[in-house]
């Protein structure tokens, strides 16, 4: 922000994650002022607006002027939700907006030209592009970029975050296009027929970005508590001559593995001593610096936070700039419709309702069995 320019007033819409929202504002008090919620009006908002001493509003035409701007983080028509109108409303009321993902690209078309309309800025927030062990991946495939092309992707995601796993894709590739699809790979009946359950994921082989690519998709989720039951959230490895680069979870860690290779002797025997050999002294994975995985209390109370006033430091700088939404809006696009036309070629996604986890694991409980013999049994 240029000195001297005041704080942003800004209005929250929804206050579910939208409270994550609420938290990374209030980091940035020379930023932003929280000046308003707008929200159904449920008795969970209304106490919330009470505790933080702010108007609750039930609709856009109760939002007095002199809002600058909004976070929008209410679900859009993919979710069944006004995320989409209540961005648009406000657009054209050249109220600057934030949107979080996931939207239609019809909807996000809709907002760009809102924007443009009410001389406003629009950023669609995928979140996890901020999360600063993906922030170090996407860095370091730069990086790798620079040196040689990529030759292989290999990506797995759970269907409710598979839009930001294509938007980390396409900043770690520098661009989605051109891109092709293809339908999922069918089971082998043989294989399928002796497996003891049915197999979570759905295989794609597109290609991204002009490079092979496999996709693996949870395309399985529970109605009734959409935010769980992933196996994992995103899992991205870019392949070259130099080596394979992953980012081995969202939240870290970042792994880097140096491809092998070692010099032979005159007999065309292996050598890991000698002239031409001073590479193998490296680890075979290296977890790139400052990615260490934190416990997910520490997700939720410092890695999601940062990551949001990232996005809204971002955010910010736009406004103050009267940035043009296309300029970003243009890849937000791509991503949109790549993500469009991967859930069509994955389906409609299984329903599954397993209920709570019976028992959680931890690291300990993985040490091996005292017993040798017990270890050793197949």
């Amino acid at each position: 922000m240029s000195p001297g320019a005041r704080p942003l007033r800004v209005l929250l819409c929804g206050t579910g994650f939208g409270r994550h929202y609420a938290d990374a504002l209030a980091l940035m008090p020379d930023t932003f002022e929280l000046v308003g919620i707008l929200a159904r009006g449920g008795e969970f908002s209304r106490r919330y607006a009470a505790d933080a001493g702010l108007p609750l509003y039930t609709g856009v035409d109760q939002v007095p002027d002199g809002v600058d701007a909004a976070c929008v983080v209410v679900g859009s028509a993919v979710s069944g939700g006004p995320g989409g109108e209540l961005a648009r409303a406000l657009l054209e009321r050249g109220v600057h907006v934030i949107q979080e993902h996931p939207v239609h690209q019809d909807e996000l078309a809709a907002a760009l030209r809102a924007a443009r309309s009410g001389g406003a800025v629009y950023h669609l927030n995928p979140f996890y592009r901020h999360v600063a062990p993906v922030r170090r991946f996407v860095a370091a495939a730069l990086a790798l970029r620079e040196r040689g092309p990529v030759l292989f992707v290999d990506a797995t995601s759970a269907i409710q975050v598979l839009y930001p796993l294509l938007d980390v894709l396409g900043l770690a590739l520098g661009g989605l296009r051109p891109w092709a699809l293809g339908d999922p790979l069918p089971p082998d009946p043989a294989a399928a027929g002796l497996a003891a359950r049915p197999q979570p994921y759905r295989v794609l082989q597109p290609t991204l970005g002009g490079v092979p690519a496999t996709l693996r998709v949870q395309n399985q989720i529970d109605p009734s508590d959409g935010d769980n039951h992933a196996l994992l959230w995103h899992r991205l490895a870019l392949g070259t001559e130099q080596g394979v680069l992953t980012l081995a979870d969202t939240h870290g860690p970042v792994l880097w593995q140096p491809r092998l290779y070692a010099p032979r002797d005159a007999h065309g025997r292996l050598r890991s001593t000698g002239p031409g050999t001073g590479h193998l002294a490296e680890r075979a994975t290296t977890v790139l610096e400052g990615t260490d995985a934190p416990p997910y209390r520490e997700v939720f109370d410092r890695l999601w936070p940062e990551a949001l006033t990232r996005a809204l430091a971002e955010f910010a700088a736009d406004v103050h700039a009267g940035a043009d939404p296309l300029v970003r809006g243009r890849f937000d696009l791509g991503v949109c419709r790549l993500w469009h036309e991967t859930t069509d070629r994955l389906g409609r996604p299984e329903i599954i309702r397993p209920g709570p986890p019976d028992l959680h694991l931890g690291a300990a409980d993985l040490e091996p069995p005292r017993d040798p013999d017990r270890a050793a049994a197949p």
